[in-house]
């Protein structure tokens, strides 16, 4: 069941971010990632209300270390999100990005540390392969400038990302389990609820202390903004869904499908051009995604 519920939050966030990078004509790079946070947190509380108030299901009981967990892992997925914009304000786009993609053995070493749920054999050599593939791919083919550059600016920012978006889900994934026996659905709302609360707050608060016309800025283009906030609120529960189910690194190993979904829209909708070095990286890619899932 995990492995469609990845899938759909892989969709829901290509969506979400190319609908988030129109936002940019109008808002700051800070407020532009601030709206996934602003109209995702009411739409998390209205289905928690749905779901534990007018439904009736039982809410789970949260023990203390929830609490540290989950505002741990929310304020880590913050850290990855400005050190990957850091990355791209370094002036180098591809850099950053093809660095943040070792985010997949960062899951998988983390979780194998912090939650007990090591791979096997084969499933390490997957997720290798996936992170060779994902960065050959979005470094457009060009591996060899990307590994020249591997003490860059902009590549340290984005291993710096990779590990605020890795610790992100494995708290996600720690926080859910920490609330036992609870359905599934009930653990992953509850935990994504929670998350978008402090992550709101926070963000809401550096933006008033330091660029107060940003925040009055997303409020005033809520008709653009509400559609990211409902993508993003889609995604976010359907990662928190996926993690609940199984574990962190095969999740977020599957979801580096979203990579080749931009990849199959440039080919086959755009008609953009592309070498032999890109489909090679797009097999391996999908190698390794095909290797966790089965032999992980």
């Amino acid at each position: 069941m995990w492995v469609p519920i990845t899938l759909a939050a892989a969709t829901f966030q290509i969506l979400r971010t190319s609908r988030q990078h129109r936002l940019r004509s109008v808002l700051s790079v800070n407020g532009a990632g601030f709206v996934r946070y602003a109209y995702g947190f009411p739409l998390a509380v209205l289905a928690s209300i749905v779901t534990f108030g007018v439904i009736g299901s039982d809410l789970p009981v949260i023990p203390p270390r929830f609490w540290l967990i989950i505002a741990g892992g929310g304020v880590a997925q913050i850290f990855g999100t400005v050190a990957l914009l850091r990355s791209f304000d370094l002036r180098d786009f591809a850099i950053g990005t093809a660095y943040s993609k070792s985010e997949i053995v960062i899951v998988a070493v983390a979780s194998a540390a912090l939650l007990g749920e090591p791979l096997r054999p084969l499933g390490w050599v997957a997720v290798i392969t996936c992170m060779v593939g994902v960065i050959w791919l979005a470094a457009r083919g060009d591996l060899r400038t990307v590994m020249s550059k591997s003490l860059d600016p902009a590549a340290l920012m984005g291993v710096a990302a990779a590990a605020g978006f890795a610790l992100a889900a494995v708290g996600i994934r720690a926080a859910s389990n920490s609330l036992h026996d609870a359905p599934t659905w009930n653990r992953a709302l509850l935990t994504l609820t929670v998350m978008l609360g402090i992550q709101t707050a926070l963000n809401a608060g550096q933006l008033a202390a330091t660029e107060p016309d940003a925040l009055r800025a997303v409020v005033r283009n809520w008709r653009a903004a509400l559609p990211v906030g409902v993508l993003s609120v889609c995604g976010s529960a359907s990662w928190a869904v996926a993690v609940t189910l199984t574990s962190a690194t095969k999740v977020r190993t599957l979801g580096q499908v979203e990579l080749l979904m931009a990849f199959a829209i440039s080919v086959f909708w755009l008609h953009e051009q592309h070498d032999r070095r890109e489909y090679a990286a797009s097999a391996l890619v999908l190698a390794g995604v095909v290797g966790v899932v089965a032999l992980g």
